[in-house]
């Protein structure tokens, strides 16, 4: 087994750096991307999500707020429109809700749902 430090502690001394500057483009976070979609069916009007991570769990997400009344439209990579039926706009979907692996959407959704005077199942799969 070798030692990592040989010798006595050196001290590390900092040197001021020159400002950074420039655009970082992050990728999108699954969390926030369902509850951009969620907050998109509530709304009234148009919600305009950029950077949304266009992942299984949420695209379940999505597929649920249409079922639910919201007109969703990708209109670029990671950019989608979203036009919602605000609070108390919720239609009973026609269809199970199928989740899928999307905890995170099918709990989420859970709530929503159950503030609003319509009927819903949801579905998942066992994992």
């Amino acid at each position: 087994m070798s030692k990592s430090h040989e010798g006595s502690p050196q001290p590390l001394t900092a040197v001021k750096s020159k400002p950074l500057s420039g655009l970082v483009h992050l990728p999108g976070d699954k969390s926030i991307s369902h509850r951009a979609m969620i907050f998109g069916l509530l709304s009234v009007g148009e919600t305009h999500v950029t950077g949304l991570l266009e992942g299984d769990d949420v695209l379940r997400t999505a597929e649920a707020c249409r079922a639910l009344g919201a007109k969703i439209d990708r209109i670029g990579e990671g950019e989608w429109r979203i036009h919602g039926v605000g609070i108390g706009g919720l239609r009973s979907p026609e269809a199970v809700l199928d989740f899928g692996n999307a905890g995170t959407g099918s709990r989420l959704m859970m709530g929503v749902v159950g503030g609003h005077p319509i009927e819903a199942t949801f579905d998942g799969d066992a994992s």
